[in-house]
């Protein structure tokens, strides 16, 4: 699929080893979460327009290039999300974070909307959907849909994991949107949790049960 990135760079599995272990700590766990971050940024972000500037080197003029104009925004879907962004902020300090909180409806199992701030001008940027699991894709689909709905054309998602359950339904309803992860898993169990997977990123995250 065109659309979907799987990045399996050194790194980032050896990182990901460590997240899969249940022995992994709650702080290095965190850790670990916002460094994958920062290097899956670096392929995600790869399409960002440049402009020329000329500046002065120590030693003479020089054209260089520089990020142009409004280019970004991240928005972590809440709560698990929030642990990818410190990552991405060391590298692009000046990004703009939106937030995005959904639950799941007991009855419908269908993805709610209950928090949502983001940039004034997000329209103009392109977003950067943050989730660390991608599993049945309810909530990563609705949550493009509800940027969507603020006019926003140029979105992606990244995600640590994705089980191929919620890279299908995220293809199936929004077809234009990127996916970029560290790795596919084979699955989901009865519970909707990705299989081997990592556990509730979240939890592993906030050190909550």
């Amino acid at each position: 699929m065109s659309n979907l990135h799987v990045m399996d760079h050194p790194l980032l599995q050896h990182k990901l080893a460590k997240l899969r272990d249940k022995r992994t700590g709650v702080k290095e766990f965190r850790e670990i979460v916002s460094e994958m971050a920062a290097l899956m940024c670096y392929e995600a972000t790869r399409g960002l327009p440049l402009e020329p500037i000329e500046i002065e080197t120590p030693i003479g003029p020089a054209v260089v290039s520089r990020i142009a104009g409004k280019t970004l925004a991240i928005v972590p879907i809440l709560r698990a999300g929030l642990g990818m962004v410190d990552g991405i902020q060391s590298l692009i300090p000046s990004v703009k974070v939106g937030h995005l909180g959904l639950y799941r409806d007991p009855k419908t199992l269908e993805p709610v909307e209950y928090y949502c701030k983001l940039p004034g001008d997000i329209v103009e940027r392109e977003v950067i959907l943050l989730d660390p699991m991608l599993a049945t894709g309810g909530s990563a689909a609705a949550a493009v849909q509800v940027v969507k709905g603020y006019g926003c054309k140029r979105i992606k998602l990244m995600s640590i994991l994705a089980a191929p359950e919620g890279i299908a339904r995220v293809h199936e309803e929004h077809p234009d949107v990127q996916i970029y992860v560290a790795a596919v898993d084979r699955g989901l169990d009865d519970h909707g949790y990705i299989v081997p997977g990592l556990g509730d990123a979240g939890d592993r995250i906030f050190g909550t049960k």
